[in-house]
């Protein structure tokens, strides 16, 4: 029995050092992921800044996408690694922490006044794109043909957000989540929408090469960072005897938002609660629709039964909710923010082991 000693003392030793191995890996992988994505953003706009494409095409698409890249990275990579509760649990979890958790702290600094007609019919688009997500959740499974279907429904969603901006009848009823969403960027960084000479003279000034560089360099920090994120999750998973599905909806979730995270309270402290709600409505509606559907094309996943069955329904009343606060007044008050804040500490309550 005491010869037995060293041998538990040394697994236990050697299970310490794998869990700190593991939350390592987690947390330089998010680090690598956000200032991965920061270059491919920055690389991407400057590219298209020198090709004369339009600061609102650039803000639609490549910022939209590009700020979304650590989410979608992560899905995909955990998909391909066959750990499906990671994958989908990014999606779905990014959702639940987006409205309750940001949303929520966002409302709580400054209570966010819903003033465009554009902002609110968005809201009907999140709601509904939350109950495609369900509904295909019940196949339990996200194949190539849901992807076909979500990526096409968020090519129709950014022209119609693009045509919202253009068409003067159009653009009198305000600005589409997809807009803000892109202005909140700005809002931090100078961006091509609202600072478009700035984003104009950095171009110029960086050359042909050096955004090129910037781009390349960016993904390939990102995919390596989501490698490391994935690797990490499973192995705190195992070593704690938890869940890949449990991790995907919480660490990993949260985690990947950290830029959504930023730029909303960023934008409420700054008393611009449409730019935190517009960035939280489009980030949203980007990772439901694009995230969701580039992981079904590129490696079609398992949805897993816990997820399909509770943590899609939670993500789906928490769309209604933003919904039915962001309607009643027109605005969401800092009880109504502290609301969301408390749903989603009650949320991650049920969700952990007890």
């Amino acid at each position: 029995m005491f010869a037995d000693r060293p041998r538990a003392a040394a697994a236990l030793a050697e299970n310490g050092e794998n869990h700190v191995t593991d939350i390592g890996l987690l947390l330089g992988g998010l680090v690598l992921l956000v200032i991965g994505g920061e270059l491919l953003v920055r690389g991407a706009v400057a590219i298209a800044e020198r090709l004369g494409m339009s600061p609102l095409l650039i803000g639609l698409t490549l910022v939209g996408f590009g700020t979304s890249t650590p989410e979608l990275v992560t899905s995909v990579q955990a998909a391909m690694a066959g750990s499906p509760g990671i994958a989908v649990g990014n999606i779905v979890g990014s959702n639940i922490a987006n409205i309750l958790l940001i949303l929520g702290l966002s409302a709580i600094i400054t209570p966010v006044a819903v003033q465009s007609n554009a902002l609110r019919r968005d809201g009907v688009v999140v709601v509904l794109t939350a109950l495609l997500f369900v509904l295909v959740s019940y196949t339990y499974t996200l194949d190539r043909v849901a992807g076909v279907i979500f990526v096409g429904l968020l090519a129709a969603y950014i022209y119609y957000a693009y045509r919202q901006e253009t068409v003067p009848a159009a653009a009198s009823d305000g600005h589409t989540s997809a807009f803000e969403k892109a202005e909140a960027y700005d809002e931090l960084h100078n961006g091509p929408i609202r600072h478009q000479a700035e984003a104009k003279t950095w171009a110029e000034k960086l050359g042909p090469v050096v955004p090129l560089i910037m781009a390349l360099g960016g993904l390939a920090i990102v995919v390596l960072g989501g490698k490391l994120l994935v690797d990490g999750a499973i192995g705190i998973a195992r070593g704690y005897g938890m869940s890949e599905a449990v991790i995907g909806l919480t660490i990993v979730a949260v985690g990947t938002s950290m830029p959504e995270f930023v730029t909303s309270v960023v934008a409420a402290i700054r008393k611009h609660g449409d730019v935190a709600l517009g960035n939280i409505m489009g980030s949203n509606i980007y990772n439901t629709l694009g995230i969701g559907g580039a992981t079904a094309l590129l490696s079609p996943t398992e949805v897993p039964a816990e997820i399909a069955n509770f943590d899609n329904l939670i993500m789906l009343a928490a769309c209604a909710a933003m919904f039915a606060f962001a309607w009643s007044g027109y605005r969401i008050n800092r009880i109504e923010g502290a609301a969301l804040l408390s749903g989603y500490i009650a949320y991650i309550y049920v969700l952990l082991p007890k």
